[in-house]
């Protein structure tokens, strides 16, 4: 199986690693000292499940390098999918599965508008990682886990043979019965942390010390409840105490990867995760006041990072 990685940040970069580090074939889509580095001395990881390092068959930043993949994992982030999805287009088969793994609600109904749907699977996962240098990817938190699917939840044979990937590759992986609740699941819990970490520039732990804080926290995650049950999603009040059991778990000083743009003053996914519901909520007439207001005080600084 020829595997086409887009994006070595910290999910690219482990899962890719993984899979080269199993025997695929596996080709790197990166760009600058990044890739430069990984092509002198190879792909570094970091991890609490123990160190390794593995050399791509090929790491560019050129797709016409790239041989016909028949598995493409997104790593970049949601804003950039559809950019990505025109790139792939000439490249890819009828046979190709594009699995997309970046956080946000509706990264598939991106890919839709530009690509076949029978290339396109859903997908999400649970890891936190980034690129501690060039070349080096650290993972600090969390068993590492694919949750993945066909999007209208049937147990494809193609399904079956990603499991098979996986499991060779040593990845935890999970198709659930219900692939859009799984990716609400985990929406919830990153839309709700990120954005409010974002705009107080502290560290999880240190919202939950602050009663008027984590009062915010409650009221951005029932805001997106509500969207969800609206949209047809099944979110109930057992994913919230699940959402609020991982806040509470989490270790000193944590904080998300879209928190940590903002927060450097790059392009974030704040767009994607706050500004979606905020969307989405005014078609369905819904109010979500919280969420409205951590999205316009985070909007300039956003539109600043992107100079427009």
């Amino acid at each position: 199986m020829n595997i086409l990685i887009f994006g070595i940040g910290g999910v690219g970069g482990y899962f890719g690693g993984k899979l080269a580090q199993a025997g695929f074939d596996v080709s790197m889509i990166a760009r600058g000292k990044h890739l430069e580095a990984i092509n002198k001395n190879g792909l570094e990881v970091e991890s609490i499940n123990g160190n390794f390092k593995v050399k791509p068959n090929l790491a560019t930043d050129n797709l016409a390098e790239v041989p016909t993949p028949d598995l493409v994992i997104l790593g970049v982030k949601s804003w950039q999918i559809q950019d990505v999805a025109k790139q792939l287009k000439p490249i890819i088969t009828a046979e190709t599965m594009i699995l997309p793994l970046q956080n946000g609600a509706n990264n598939v109904e991106k890919l839709l508008e530009i690509l076949p749907k029978k290339n396109i699977l859903a997908g999400l996962c649970h890891i936190v990682s980034f690129v501690e240098k060039p070349g080096n990817i650290k993972h600090v938190s969390f068993e590492p886990r694919i949750t993945f699917g066909e999007v209208d939840n049937s147990k494809s044979e193609r399904i079956q043979q990603l499991k098979s990937v996986f499991e060779k590759a040593g990845i935890t992986n999970f198709n659930p019965e219900n692939i859009q609740l799984e990716i609400w699941k985990k929406f919830l819990y990153i839309a709700t942390v990120s954005a409010l970490g974002g705009l107080t520039r502290v560290s999880i732990d240190k919202i939950r010390e602050s009663e008027y804080l984590y009062d915010l926290l409650q009221k951005t995650a029932r805001e997106i409840k509500l969207v969800a049950n609206a949209k047809g999603i099944s979110l109930e009040e057992e994913h919230l105490e699940k959402t609020f059991e991982i806040i509470q778990n989490q270790p000193p000083d944590t904080t998300a990867s879209t928190q940590r743009d903002i927060m450097a003053g790059r392009p974030s996914e704040l767009e994607n995760f706050n500004g979606f519901i905020v969307k989405e909520a005014k078609k369905l007439n819904i109010s979500t006041p919280v969420n409205k207001m951590i999205y316009e005080c985070l909007m300039p600084m956003e539109r600043e990072a992107r100079n427009s």
